[in-house]
């Protein structure tokens, strides 16, 4: 790994697929919101020297609801345009970073053994489970520069063609939340529903 790299969790979205009546990254896992966990992995990885959490809708609830560590809570006021525009404004909100791995807020089972892996990865590296595509991604100067290309509900997955798959299905599911179903099943599985500690945001709270 060369140059200062960063992370960087989209949690913008609202999250339409959940329940109505709750907000899908504050849900309960492990006594903690959702949310939470993709943070504290990233905040746990001290070669990210700073780690950006991009907020939408809901933003207040969830600054009131989370613990973000050495984490920073911005918010994106275009996030309904899609993904597209929460990654724009975390990229823009880490000028000094020549690579940021990004994941999404609603990946819980991301650990920090897999973050390290990606960073020992190539520039344009995403992590699969079993094969299949998932998060997080490392973005280097290649796919930067590219950000502003992308529109919608199109993420970094555009700017990865031809990258490196880095298989981490010994560490985490790699699963995602998009229903209540979804997170019932991480709720019954081993592993991401242990409780946080402090260790697991990198420094003392």
């Amino acid at each position: 790994m060369s140059g200062p790299a960063a992370g960087l969790v989209l949690a913008a979205g609202a999250g339409t697929r959940f329940e109505p009546s709750e907000l899908k990254l504050l849900a309960e896992l492990g006594g903690r919101p959702l949310l939470e966990r993709p943070v504290a992995a990233l905040c746990a990885v001290p070669e990210l020297t700073r780690v950006v959490v991009v907020l939408g809708a809901g933003a207040g609830q969830v600054r009131d609801r989370l613990t973000f560590g050495r984490a920073e809570p911005i918010v994106c006021e275009e996030w309904a345009e899609g993904l597209s525009a929460s990654l724009r404004c975390g990229v823009a909100a880490l000028p000094e970073a020549e690579r940021i791995v990004v994941t999404l807020g609603d990946v819980p089972g991301v650990r920090p053994e897999v973050v390290h892996r990606l960073l020992a990865a190539p520039d344009g590296s995403r992590a699969t489970y079993g094969g299949r595509p998932g998060h997080p991604v490392v973005l280097g100067a290649a796919q930067l520069r590219r950000v502003g290309e992308l529109s919608g509900d199109r993420g970094a997955r555009a700017l990865l063609d031809g990258g490196v798959h880095i298989e981490c299905g010994d560490l985490a599911s790699g699963r995602d939340v998009d229903t209540v179903a979804d997170l019932d099943a991480l709720r019954r599985a081993p592993g991401p529903g242990r409780p946080l500690w402090r260790r697991d945001f990198g420094q003392p709270l």
